[in-house]
């Protein structure tokens, strides 16, 4: 098991044995015991510390090229997959986008996002929680996107263990949705601590659950108050929607968009 957050050893950021340009992975004496505290601590820095080298140079490949990184996070059903199926078909003729989908099983949200008309490659992970740097890299060589455009890393739905691991990406994009209450910031700073943009998703629920937008907003406040907010709903009108394209877009390194009028 991997000490850092409990997933498998394969899918710790290690990256796979002999892979060029990759870290070979490293077994047995390496891996620390739950009664062990110290190498445990150890056994975590060395694996993010790994990860962080391989995420530099998914950084570099991307600078280079001109590409935004996104890494899209969310707990799970916060509305990750709808908002990137609207924004591609909106988006179309537009803005290249292309996805990096992660899931522990199956294919169907890489599917629905195909239909929308974008190119996908799918990482399923397994017992894994979270995406890291070395999944990220080999996810870009298949991929290949042009310079100019848009990846969106749809991490695994979690407000834990991703926020722990850099994938190389040039923004943080944290989802919520209204359904998930207004305290979440707080319950999990980590994740909100490093994030460029928040974006309250379902609004148009608003009206039908108990959430707080103004509290949440202060709650963001407190936790990163660098942090940008967009508040959207990717169907029933797509109120919002305009914000995100606008600042998806503003993100692309060297590159004239046209975005729709919300």
């Amino acid at each position: 098991m991997c000490a850092t957050c409990g997933c498998t050893d394969e899918l710790s950021g290690l990256g796979e044995p002999g892979e060029p340009g990759l870290p070979d992975h490293e077994h047995g004496h390496d891996h620390g015991h739950p009664h062990d505290d110290g190498r445990t601590v150890t056994l975590q820095q060395k694996i993010l510390a790994k990860n962080d080298d391989l995420a530099q140079r998914n950084r570099e490949w991307l600078r280079e090229r001109g590409i935004l990184a996104v890494n899209l996070m969310s707990s799970p059903g916060s509305g990750k997959t709808t908002l990137l199926e609207r924004t591609s078909r909106d988006l179309s003729g537009k803005l290249a986008l292309s996805v990096i989908e992660g899931d522990q099983e199956t294919a169907l949200d890489a599917d629905r996002i195909r239909s929308a008309g974008c190119e996908v490659v799918q990482i399923n992970t397994g017992a894994g929680c979270h995406l890291d740097a070395a999944m990220v890299a080999r996810a870009l060589r298949t991929l290949d996107p042009p310079a100019g455009s848009a990846v969106v890393i749809e991490n695994v739905g979690n407000l834990v263990c991703p926020a722990l691991f850099d994938l190389g990406e040039t923004a943080r994009v944290v989802l919520a949705s209204v359904t998930e209450g207004t305290d979440k910031p707080l319950k999990y700073p980590q994740m909100f601590r490093r994030a460029d943009l928040v974006v309250i998703t379902k609004t148009d629920l608003g009206p039908y659950v108990d959430f707080d937008a103004a509290r949440f907003g202060e709650y963001v406040g407190q936790v990163s108050p660098r942090a940008m907010m967009i508040n959207l709903s990717a169907v029933t009108g797509g109120s919002g929607m305009a914000c995100w394209y606008d600042w998806l877009t503003s993100m692309i390194p060297a590159r004239a968009v046209d975005v729709p009028a919300g």
